[in-house]
């Protein structure tokens, strides 16, 4: 793969980590280094390449030959990410996205900027993946279906067709949005959630957690040793 692109990576966390190594491996970028922000600030190097405060970026990594990309997951329902990238590009830099050579995204998808689409991901026809967004891996999002600005998708998700996901939203593990249905922005739709109809805005659906069955596991399996 040519490497033309340089790239910085805005956080130092897990998956600033995991995106080094998939910009780094599967994508025509060049990590040249991390930032984070000056107050947040606690290492100088990671992964062997240099992180710098962030209100110094341009010194160190000029947004004319640097493009830029936040790591950061779904913090205060994804204000964070939100707010880095929004000063990122206030700096002059142009923010990159990732789509994995082993994701399915149908030819005639609309893909915001600033997205990071792992492995195993389907994006079938005519759906639409707002600006801001990261699909986790092995996501379903179906045809005529719209992800908003700023959402964050975990893994095994499935989207159904002619949906809308709002603005800022995170869809927990394993959570189902069925057929023709609208979710209003800033929700919280927690791991194994299944949402059949339309919800407003601002709601939280945590989940019930499964209680542990009363007969203990060695003796439902009539473990003798």
């Amino acid at each position: 793969m040519n490497k033309k692109k340089k790239l910085v990576i805005v956080g130092d966390t897990a998956f600033a980590e995991i995106a080094c190594e998939y910009f780094s491996h599967d994508s025509p970028y060049t990590v040249a280094g991390f930032s984070v922000e000056g107050a947040f600030l606690k290492r100088n190097e990671l992964l062997g390449l240099p992180v710098v405060a962030l209100e110094n970026l341009e010194q160190r990594f000029p947004p004319q030959e640097h493009e830029a990309f936040a790591a950061v997951v779904y913090t205060q329902l994804n204000r964070l990410r939100t707010r880095l990238a929004c000063a990122l590009k206030s700096k002059g830099y142009r923010l990159a996205s990732y789509v994995s050579s082993r994701a399915f995204v149908w030819r005639n998808v609309q893909l915001g900027e600033h997205c990071f689409i792992f492995e195993d991901n389907t994006v079938q026809p005519f759906a639409a993946i707002g600006n801001n967004v990261v699909l986790w891996s092995g996501n379903h999002i179906g045809h005529h279906s719209r992800i908003g600005d700023n959402c964050f998708v975990s893994s095994h998700v499935v989207v159904s067709g002619f949906c809308t996901i709002g603005d800022n939203c995170f869809l927990g593990v394993n959570s189902t949005i069925a057929n023709n249905v609208t979710i209003g922005r800033d929700c919280w739709i927690g791991p194994g959630v299944t949402i059949r109809r339309d919800i407003g805005e601002d709601l939280v659906y945590g989940g019930a957690e499964c209680e542990p069955s009363r007969v203990p596991a060695r003796r439902f399996f009539r473990v003798k040793a």
